[in-house]
């Protein structure tokens, strides 16, 4: 489960999505930090991202490449930070990095990654194509 942060892990140099604090409820027996727990606080923030962007309803399809390199503990703060990877005409895939620092410390490290998918929704709850991003269409004119 730990694994070495090289040179190129470096805090994202922006706000995070999401920031929570872990909380005695949300261990699993070992006492450590429950991954499920660090999984959904990273859809949360996935999901905001995608519902940003898609300006509407949106919904988790698929997460893929999740790794867990280090344990969070009670007491840490978690910052999930998010960024589109790929866009397609109802779908984006947003990469999510999980940070924590410990209640009393400023060294932060990275816990977990990864990638997860959404569909845009239309009222119904079918797939619904992405408005064009208006900063695309100003770099295409």
């Amino acid at each position: 489960m730990t694994k070495d942060v090289t040179a190129t892990d470096t805090l994202p140099d922006r706000q995070p999505s999401v920031r929570a604090v872990a909380m005695p409820a949300d261990t699993n027996p070992s006492g450590d930090i429950f991954g499920g727990w660090l999984m959904s606080q990273m859809d949360l923030a996935a999901g905001t991202a995608a519902a940003r962007r898609a300006k509407g309803r949106t919904a988790t399809v698929f997460v893929d490449t999740m790794s867990f390199l280090r344990p969070v503990h009670i007491g840490d703060e978690v910052s999930f930070f998010t960024e589109i990877i790929h866009e397609g005409r109802t779908s984006l895939r947003i990469h999510v990095q999980a940070w924590r620092q410990t209640r009393f410390g400023e060294i932060s490290d990275k816990v977990t990654e990864g990638v997860f998918t959404f569909v845009a929704l239309d009222d119904d709850g079918r797939p619904r194509p992405i408005d064009p991003d208006p900063e695309d269409q100003r770099t295409k004119t």
